[in-house]
């Protein structure tokens, strides 16, 4: 009964604690904002969010921030939890603020990955860091140096890592904002470390062709069923499982409607500016609007 208690109190503590930490940092991971967000799961407020699973055996990190300095800090903020004998990486995808901090983790971290992800990495890795370097001075010096080693153990569709007392499940679902997204459900805890799949009042962004607006509706239908009490994005605020449901309701509707426009023989571009009207009067709390064009175009060539 005592440990039943404490893990309440626990719990409750970590839901106070959401209200009282600071905006994510918009230069990369925050020093001393590591909060409890259930009973092994905990979150490294930041850009991105970094999610730390701790259990007897192993500890587990998924993503690493952008470069060593980034992942330096995750390294630490990691260590503050315990030393257990195993120590984990994995990587919700394949871009640089996710995936290029990994030289700052220990000779005897464990990566692992989705083969659809490692693909991915090793077609496009190159490509990213240049493309993330030419966007600021700072992401310049981030990724000056960047060295990326292949994974210890890459899996199809699901690994199941048995943390000592907390099992992670890695799970592939298939492409939505990149083609090797992956996602950790934190059995027990009933945790979804969800990547940029489910976030808070934030519009898909869509990189390019590789996307998938049609799979990223399907994942969304995959993940409701696990009905998780805890929901940890890549970035901005954590939630709960309500996000799923909100992340479908407004991604179902821009589609239908960018279906409809494209019927009508409305450009992209006209499309564009339409739902950007629209939806910023109907979402008014949502952000990255600028991400709109992108999900439009993928839309149009996705069809019905």
């Amino acid at each position: 009964m005592k440990y039943v208690l404490k893990i309440m109190v626990a719990l409750a503590l970590a839901g106070a604690a959401w209200a009282q930490l600071p905006p994510a940092s918009p230069q990369g991971v925050t020093e001393n904002a590591t909060m409890r967000v259930s009973e092994h799961v905990y979150a490294i407020i930041g850009f991105p969010n970094i999610a730390i699973v701790m259990g007897r055996r192993a500890m587990l990190v998924v993503d690493t921030g952008m470069g060593v300095r980034n992942g330096t800090v995750v390294v630490r903020e990691a260590q503050k939890l315990g030393h257990p004998p195993l120590f984990y990486l994995t990587t919700t995808h394949f871009h640089p603020e996710h995936a290029m901090g990994e030289q700052a983790f220990p000779p005897n971290t464990v990566l692992i990955r989705p083969a659809a992800q490692q693909e991915e990495l090793d077609k496009r890795g190159a490509e990213y860091i240049d493309r993330f370097s030419k966007q600021s001075a700072e992401n310049r010096e981030l990724l000056k140096g960047v060295k990326l080693r292949k994974p210890d153990i890459v899996f199809d569709k699901e690994a199941r890592l048995d943390l000592g007392g907390v099992t992670a499940r890695l799970l592939w679902m298939g492409p939505a904002h990149t083609i090797g997204d992956e996602l950790i459900f934190v059995e027990g805890d009933k945790t979804l470390i969800s990547g940029d799949i489910v976030q808070s009042k934030q519009i898909p962004f869509i990189p390019n062709s590789d996307s998938s607006v049609k799979n990223w509706l399907a994942i969304l239908d995959q993940l409701a069923p696990l009905s998780p009490r805890f929901v940890v994005p890549d970035h901005g605020p954590l939630g709960d499982g309500s996000l799923i449901a909100q992340e479908k309701t407004f991604l179902s509707a821009f589609r239908k409607r960018a279906l409809e426009l494209n019927r009508q023989g409305t450009t992209v571009d006209q499309a564009a500016q339409v739902l950007t009207g629209e939806f910023k009067a109907k979402y008014p709390d949502w952000e990255n609007l600028s991400a709109v064009p992108n999900l439009v175009r993928r839309i149009y060539e996705e069809g019905e």
